[in-house]
């Protein structure tokens, strides 16, 4: 078997690597091409381009990026032209993904859309692009099954592939009893894996820790860096703050684990603060005119996976271009100060997460793709 991928987030690369291993341990003669980055690379995936490195959230920086997506598009056409893929598996990544939708479609390459985008909360009107060009959508969350399919998309609800990578982590026991060996709370901050989340949202963690600290003193915060270019700006960010925090890469597992709070970006994150129990609340600052845009686009009544999936506000999110440190202090406070009110939130997540939280998603993806890919294989060969 033959596929394409395509993931253009580093949470994407996470789960095409998840389903790359499934997919080579079903057919140890499966090939797969595409974009992605490190992590589907070392499953032996042959990159055309890491993908990751270029991704993107708002207009004005996938315009600059436009002649590379411009590039990289054309360069796929001719690959499913050329080299007659099997099929193409895209994860989420809209925008860059459907204009490869629209290729293989054009090139009659059977097209299935794994963790698809989150059209439901944000510009619903783009489901067009996957009713046209995608035949089969593996839906994510409980609820996109009806979202999609009374829509006209084909689909089938395979679970979230994070809740694979979970239920599989080995964290660090002996990093875990050196965090927790230190007197006080500790709070964890996840400002995100884009460059421009942390640019836009460390800052206001930052505020808002160092109101924590007015009202909770012995409290030590840590800072859950991507990768060391994050690292080295929340370093600089705490240089002369006075706040006890300390910055690590590679250890949000652990740092999340070890937290009695969490302060954390919206995004896939969330499902591991859910998985993990751990109180939070949500931030995501952008630019004023970005926010006018967004709450014009908007459609879903939260932006945090976790509420949507409680279909109330279990996490308290603020999607702002103001300084919602107070409010947000406030939530944490709360939580430290009060352990009654932190544990009732455990046990709403708890309850959430029994609901949700089912591993297998990335082997009942791998058997669907197989199964349609062998059905149009054979259909060919009787034909």
């Amino acid at each position: 078997m033959h596929l394409f991928v395509s993931a253009g987030e580093p949470s994407g690369d996470i789960h095409a690597a998840s389903l790359a291993r499934i997919l080579l341990d079903q057919a140890p003669d499966t090939r797969i091409v595409g974009f992605g980055g490190e992590r589907l690379a070392a499953t032996g995936a042959k990159l055309m381009y890491p993908l990751t490195d270029l991704a993107v959230m708002w207009v004005g920086r996938a315009l600059w990026n436009l002649p590379t997506f411009l590039k990289l598009g054309r360069q796929a056409d001719v690959y499913f032209r050329s080299a007659r893929p099997d099929a193409v598996v895209l994860i989420d990544y809209p925008g860059f993904n459907f204009a490869l939708a629209k290729r293989a479609h054009r090139a009659r390459v059977p097209v299935f859309y794994f963790v698809p985008p989150q059209l439901w909360g944000w510009a619903g009107w783009r489901v067009v692009k996957i009713r046209k060009w995608v035949d089969t959508v593996l839906t994510a969350l409980p609820f996109e099954e009806n979202w999609y399919r009374e829509r006209g998309v084909h689909t089938q609800y395979i679970g979230h592939p994070y809740f694979d990578e979970l239920a599989h982590q080995q964290l660090d026991t002996e990093f875990l009893t050196e965090v927790r060996r230190s007197a006080g709370p500790l709070v964890t901050l996840l400002p995100g894996s884009r460059n421009q989340e942390v640019t836009a949202n460390l800052p206001t963690m930052l505020r808002t820790a160092a109101r924590v600290r007015e009202t909770v003193p012995d409290v030590r915060f840590a800072v859950a860096a991507f990768h060391e270019r994050h690292a080295i700006v929340a370093r600089n960010a705490l240089a002369g703050s006075g706040l006890p925090a300390t910055v690590h890469v590679g250890r949000t597992p652990e740092l999340i684990e070890a937290a009695d709070a969490c302060v954390s970006v919206s995004g896939s994150v969330s499902l591991e603060l859910l998985y993990r129990l751990k109180p939070t609340t949500i931030v995501y600052k952008i630019e004023g005119y970005a926010l006018a845009i967004a709450k014009q686009l908007k459609t879903a009544k939260y932006i945090t996976l976790v509420n949507l999936l409680a279909d109330r506000e279990l996490f308290p999110e603020f999607l702002t271009a103001t300084d919602p440190s107070e409010a947000m202090s406030q939530q944490v406070i709360g939580w430290l100060r009060h352990p009654v009110a932190r544990q009732t939130v455990v046990e709403e997540l708890r309850t959430l997460r029994s609901q949700v939280a089912v591993p297998g998603a990335c082997e009942r993806a791998a058997t669907y793709i197989r199964e349609r890919v062998a059905q149009r294989l054979n259909s060919r060969k009787a034909a």
